[in-house]
């Protein structure tokens, strides 16, 4: 992502050294590391802000209502409180919807599709960011039409996603969903392993990639 940020930017005329200076922060989707970021680079005082995922969003608009901010890969930026609309953003922030919360629903639809005899899913999230709960939400609402019963697990703690993707995998009737958000890409080695090493035949991660089915 950062080297095709530097060519779009270079293919502009802006090139690191010439004329333009760029300072880098790495959250890895530690609440505390990304707030004391987020204060960092503001009191750099930057001429625009640059972030990827949810998390890192709203710390910054925190520390600055002036900066522009500029995001990508952000779960419903409009239901996540971070804009009013796509049309008018109302605020220092702009940037391109990763998806709307609904879309979550969608997820669940496709694991019956692809396994009709589930009837529980364990659903990976992480419930100390907006988007992580806004996801579980919509899932947690749609579920039940569908016969499935959801069980949250937190990406937060890697040793309750080992042994409960290991449980789910045994279940002949359970699924498993991960959502979207800085953590699960962080753990995604993990995550992936697990599913490989335990045979899990249902998986769904992040919404997008379906890796394994029945």
């Amino acid at each position: 992502m950062i080297a095709a940020f530097k060519q779009g930017l270079q293919q502009l005329g802006w090139a690191d050294g010439r004329n333009l200076q760029t300072e880098y922060r790495w959250g890895a989707g530690n609440a505390d590391d990304i707030r004391k970021f987020a204060t960092e680079l503001v009191s750099h005082a930057p001429d625009v802000l640059v972030a990827t995922g949810g998390s890192s969003v709203g710390p910054l608009l925190q520390a600055t209502k002036i900066v522009p901010i500029v995001f990508a890969n952000v779960p419903d930026p409009v239901g996540s409180g971070f804009v009013e609309s796509l049309s008018r953003p109302g605020s220092n922030a702009t940037a391109f919807a990763q998806f709307e919360y609904n879309l979550s629903g969608k997820w669940v639809e496709l694991l019956k599709q692809i396994g009709p005899s589930v009837t529980s899913a364990a659903i990976l999230w992480d419930p100390a960011i907006i988007a992580g709960i806004g996801q579980f939400a919509v899932i947690q609402s749609v579920a039940p039409s569908l016969s499935v019963d959801v069980r949250p697990i937190s990406v937060r703690d890697t040793v309750e996603i080992e042994r409960a993707v290991a449980a789910f995998a045994k279940l002949s009737n359970g699924g498993l969903i991960v959502t979207a958000s800085g953590l699960a890409f962080v753990h995604r080695d993990l995550i992936a392993g697990l599913q490989h090493n335990t045979n899990c035949r249902r998986f769904i991660l992040n919404g997008f990639s379906l890796l394994a089915a029945a």
